[in-house]
């Protein structure tokens, strides 16, 4: 094997190996489901999961409830939020490595009532923390709410 063929093969190798670590870095939990009750659902990766304690969550999953349902939540930033009966609710941004002052969530509540009690993230970075619904978005600053993204 040529010298140059040995230099490809061992920047290939190290590729491989930043493209798995950043992988893994996005699949990392980023909270847990904390409660639940009737018809809750994660949408995770595409593939649909019935709501359970414990239950992992992750940057992009789609929460769902139906008629009967309710789900309580925590990130680990320490976020806790309960979205009520028939709602839709989509994690878009999570960043959490306050070490690195990375700090972020995003969230869209697309129908249904969901409250919210900040965490970490908005007491170190408030400006950082946001809930969209269809008709705006609420800029969070350290605080509790009540939010109906209508029905």
């Amino acid at each position: 094997m040529t010298l140059l063929n040995r230099i490809a093969c061992l920047l290939w190798i190290c590729a491989a190996g930043l493209m798995a670590t950043n992988a893994s870095a996005q699949d990392d939990p980023i909270g847990y489901v904390k409660t639940h009750a009737g018809a809750a659902f994660v949408v995770s990766a595409g593939q649909s999961l019935e709501a359970v304690p414990g239950l992992a969550l992750r940057q992009g999953d789609v929460l769902r409830t139906g008629d009967d349902g309710r789900l309580g939540l925590t990130l680990l930033d320490n976020t806790v939020m309960s979205i009520g009966p028939n709602a839709e609710m989509v994690i878009d941004e999570y960043l959490f490595e306050p070490g690195k002052e990375q700090l972020g969530l995003g969230v869209s509540l697309l129908r249904g009532t969901m409250q919210f009690i900040s965490g970490v993230i908005a007491k170190l970075r408030p400006e950082a923390v946001k809930v969209k619904t269809s008709t705006g978005t609420i800029g969070v600053r350290g605080t509790r709410f009540l939010v109906n993204a209508g029905n």
